[in-house]
């Protein structure tokens, strides 16, 4: 009876136990929901701060990225605003989806999207401001300080909704710390329960020690596996702190970041990686008491390294506590922000200098990355293509070739394409398509292999392949006819089109030219008349050689080089303005000329026999020639328009011949003055003569408005009369050879030495070749022709002769397009004959 007695009350009491426990358990879970959703409101509450935070962020770089294109004026600084505006915009609707529940907040919401829809509106007119005004209008704007008040406004609103969310995270922390307190006593009283029922059940806790034990071995051998996992990681620094931030652990991928060896660092305060000012601040114990606060906190900032370098690093730090809820120290996890920031920077920066369109595409066909020259040649704005499918832009052709077919692997069949020109059809935004060429080169990254694709548009060279095919039919014929070589040029110096005779002229076959620089042939010159300089179009620089004989040298196949006359006329295509060029041979020419300017040349050697010519001139041919000129000047007025076209043409060709035979004499008789030393020198001055030379030029100053400028000149050893004539040559020449504008000429002179003086006459004409400079001082020589510019081409050798005559030498520096300066000497000193 007994006996069942006590197994009643066994019964009783371990009923009573297992409804205490029952109860317990129901408490417990109760418990165990409120600290859960209390800590779900404080994640809740860290969500609105980070998209608060996040939104504050956003605004800055929408002021930072709209300053940089008001001061730059660079369309690709107004992508990084967009993606700011799109951010801030997307944070903004996030803190308004996540206040729902608060009505405080929701209160200072419209306020809230209002001053930032203010803000967008002020940077998007500041932005046109900028585009339509230029930057002092936009810096006027920025100015009035309208955008500072918005921004300052929206700051203030963000700090005020973030201080509302910080006083619910105290709140609902404090509950949750309530909670768990509370949870904490429950779960003791269970266990006190708990081992009330192991005292009744002790056989089954023996029965039960064997698996635990096993259990319990199996546990620590995970544990010290995961351990050896950690410290193995490269990637990321993983290590343990004490509640003082010392450091008690250091893995494998803490000391590849930060440089230090575990047994240098183990033991350690943590704030040794934070920068001085940080440590000054109080930051890194800052951080830990949020940490233990909050139970995690991430920071984002620089540190440094053993070497003492910086890096942009990411860490994590989780709080840890005992069973008693007692702070055991924190782990933390830093990532290495600077190696993907610089990689990133790195590439898209490639990308933009790149000067064709790039686009980057996963093996899905995704967009992933494009620059801005994709976004002009396609017509989309960046954010319109990224993550769309690349069919929209290229239908046919480029998504195929990243996938494989049932015999290949995808990278098997992306590389059979790699580094292979492909063309294919591009689409823009409008609808409209053009043909383009793809480059295409693998990239790898941690989803895989990605495509970098290279996009030129080829419409203008298919237009001219088609049009080089039609050209080639319609000139043919009349090329072949021509009895001259004749070469088409591109304006970039390519032979297109050539016929029989320069296949014979040059040595080539006609397939061994086609396609090649015209310098091939012709060295120099040719090539560089179709460029522009800097102060003329193409167009203006070919048509200033368009109808012109120009003597250039042209080279054969065999390496011989001869003498050539180019005649240039323009063809019209759809790839612009081509070049037909006329190429004569001129060696038996030049060879003339050779001996003609021997003989000139003995002539010029030998003054009595000049002397007697100038004789000869003067009272033989001047003398007729002047009845000639008189006799068909008088024909010209009297019968002009009485008589039919080729008889006024005629009496025309009469006149100019008679007037040029009259300069060409007068020039000749000048020159042989001079070489017969006429005149004695004396000491005269020479501001003087250059006033004399500015009187007879007096006509041809006047009618091209030229600007004679000089500074006051010595007196010095000369004969005034060819003193006169020098300067009046020069200044002549200077204000004659211009360039379309006003001319500019300025005399000067300076000392050299103790007794001598040197002169310069300088302009802004067309300027001279250094190949010519000694060229021009001889007899007859000419750089232009006579249609554009008249003369004998002797006025500076008579110019030479002058200077020689006085003991001096006349030289040129020149440049083209800058123009001339001619110096001379003369002494002071005694006079001489």
């Amino acid at each position: 009876m007994a006996i069942k007695s006590a197994d009643l009350r066994i019964q009783l009491d371990f009923g009573a136990a297992l409804a205490c426990l029952l109860a317990l358990g129901i408490f417990s879970w109760h418990s165990i929901v409120v600290f859960n959703g209390n800590n779900l409101w404080v994640a809740h509450t860290h969500e609105v701060l980070d998209d608060l935070r996040d939104l504050g962020f956003s605004v800055k770089s929408i002021e930072s990225s709209s300053g940089a294109f008001v001061l730059s004026g660079e369309e690709s600084e107004l992508a990084d605003y967009r993606k700011s505006r799109a951010s801030a915009e997307r944070y903004a609707e996030s803190v308004g989806y996540a206040t729902q529940d608060n009505p405080v907040q929701q209160r200072e919401l419209p306020t809230l999207q209002a001053l930032l829809a203010q803000r967008i509106e002020f940077t998007d007119s500041l932005i046109n401001l900028r585009q339509a005004g230029g930057l002092n209008a936009a810096l006027m704007e920025i100015q009035t300080g309208n955008g500072n008040r918005i921004s300052d406004e929206l700051y203030a609103e963000v700090r005020k909704m973030r201080d509302v969310e910080l006083s619910l995270l105290m709140q609902r922390t404090a509950n949750s710390s309530r909670e768990l307190n509370e949870t904490k006593v429950i779960l003791l009283l269970g266990t006190i329960l708990g081992l009330l029922i192991t005292t009744a059940a002790g056989w089954s806790v023996r029965r039960d020690n064997s698996r635990r034990a096993l259990a319990e071995e199996s546990l620590r051998a995970g544990e010290e596996q995961h351990r050896m996992d950690l410290s193995e990681v490269q990637d990321y620094s993983i290590n343990s702190l004490d509640p003082q931030g010392r450091i008690m652990t250091w893995n494998a991928g803490a000391e590849r970041i930060k440089g230090y060896r575990a047994e240098e660092i183990i033991g350690q305060n943590y704030s040794i990686f934070f920068l001085p000012e940080d440590i000054a601040s109080g930051k890194p114990a800052e951080i830990l008491r949020i940490a233990a606060a909050n139970g995690r906190y991430q920071d984002e900032g620089m540190r440094v390294r053993k070497d003492g370098s910086r890096f942009l690093a990411c860490a994590t730090f989780t709080a840890m506590h005992d069973a008693a809820g007692k702070l055991r120290g924190f782990s933390k996890i830093t990532r290495d922000l600077s190696e993907a920031k610089d990689s990133e920077a790195k590439y898209r920066g490639l990308m933009e200098a790149a000067p064709d369109a790039m686009v980057v595409v996963n093996q899905a066909g995704d967009i992933v990355l494009l620059n801005v020259q994709a976004e002009k040649k396609f017509g989309y704005r960046r954010d319109e293509l990224l993550g769309q499918k690349v069919k929209n832009i290229i239908p046919e052709g480029f998504a195929e070739r990243l996938a494989s077919d049932g015999l290949r692997s995808a990278a098997d069949a992306l590389a059979q394409q790699i580094g292979t020109g492909i063309e294919l059809c591009g689409r823009r935004k409008d609808g409209s398509a053009f043909p383009l060429e793809l480059m295409l080169s693998p990239l790898e990254s941690a989803e895989g292999i990605l495509v970098t694709a290279a996009i030129r548009d080829i419409s203008v060279r298919k237009a001219a392949e088609q049009h080089v095919v039609q050209m080639e039919g319609r000139y043919r014929g009349l090329l072949e006819a021509a009895p001259d070589a004749m070469v088409v040029v591109n304006q970039a110096g390519d032979i297109v089109l050539l016929n029989v005779q320069a296949e014979k002229k040059f040595g080539y076959r006609r397939d061994e030219l086609l396609g090649q620089k015209v310098k091939n042939i012709i060295p120099e010159g040719f090539a560089e008349r179709l460029a522009a300089d800097g102060l003329r179009s193409a167009d203006v620089a070919l048509a200033q050689q368009i109808g012109t004989g120009i003597e250039l040298s042209g080279r054969r196949k065999d390496g011989s080089a001869f003498p050539l006359e180019l005649m240039l006329s323009p063809l019209e295509s759809a790839e612009g303005i081509l070049v037909t060029a006329a190429i004569r041979d001129i060696s038996v020419r030049k060879a003339a000329e050779a001996e003609l300017l021997q003989n000139v040349q003995n002539l010029n050697r030998s003054n009595q026999e000049l002397e007697q010519f100038a004789n000869i001139a003067s009272h033989d041919l001047q003398e007729p020639l002047r009845m000639v000129a008189s006799y068909t000047q008088l024909l010209a007025r009297r019968y002009k328009g009485k008589l039919d076209a080729d008889a006024d043409e005629f009496i025309a060709y009469a006149v100019d011949g008679a007037g040029r035979m009259q300069r060409l004499i007068q020039d000749l008789l000048a020159y042989s003055r001079v070489a017969s030393k006429a005149g004695s020198l004396r000491r005269i001055s020479s501001e003087d003569a250059l006033l004399q030379a500015l009187q007879n030029l007096r006509g041809v100053i006047e009618d091209s408005g030229a600007l004679v400028i000089h500074d006051p000149l010595p007196s010095v050893m000369a004969d005034e009369i060819q003193l006169i004539q020098l300067f009046q040559n020069l200044i002549g020449n200077a204000i004659k050879y211009q360039k379309p504008g006003i001319p500019e000429v300025q005399v000067a002179a300076s000392r050299n030495g103790a007794n001598k003086w040197t002169f310069s006459v300088k302009d802004n004409g067309l300027g001279i070749e250094p190949q010519y400079f000694e060229k021009i001082f001889g007899m007859f020589q000419r750089l232009h022709k006579r249609e554009e510019f008249a003369g004998t081409g002797i006025g500076l050798a008579i110019c030479k002769k002058i200077v020689e005559r006085h003991g001096g030498r006349i030289t040129v520096e020149s440049q083209i397009g800058l123009g001339s300066t001619f110096k001379f000497a003369l002494a002071e000193g005694e006079s001489r004959l």
